[in-house]
């Protein structure tokens, strides 16, 4: 059943693209200026214009029922990422929420606020993820 659907679809696709190929600009050609615009259609001036353009609304609906049907019945089978495990996340710092100062703006925890006794010292917190420093290159190389 899903190869025949797919099958028609592609079918109803490459008839779209030929349709919308067959179909002519809106007299912004050469030959509209001059005239001689109902010889460049196959079908003559309007007959071919309202053949072509019901045959692409008619392939368009097709194809957008025919792209709804294949999501419908491809939706028992397996997905293209099914087995391949999600980006490993690291734990996050815990940062305590900013502080509020007497002036209405916020300012950073670690900071003190402006009004603050001068004998206050920002505590200082150590990073809970651990840093590498490179190895020290060889002497005399």
């Amino acid at each position: 059943m899903y190869y025949v659907i797919v099958g028609l679809y592609v079918l109803i696709c490459f008839l779209l693209l030929l349709v919308v190929l067959l179909q002519q600009g809106k007299g912004g050609d050469i030959a509209a200026a001059f005239g001689g615009s109902s010889s460049q259609t196959a079908f003559g001036a309007r007959a071919g214009a309202t053949f072509l353009t019901r045959a692409t609304a008619v392939l368009a609906t097709l194809f957008m029922l025919g792209a709804f049907a294949l999501g419908v019945v491809s939706r028992g089978s397996s997905s293209v990422v099914s087995g391949v495990q999600g980006p490993k996340t690291l734990p996050m710092a815990s940062v305590p929420p900013p502080v509020a100062s007497p002036t209405g703006s916020p300012t950073p925890s670690g900071s003190p606020s402006p009004s603050a006794s001068p004998s206050a010292k920002p505590v200082a917190t150590k990073s809970p993820v651990a840093t590498k420093t490179p190895p020290a290159p060889a002497p005399g190389k």
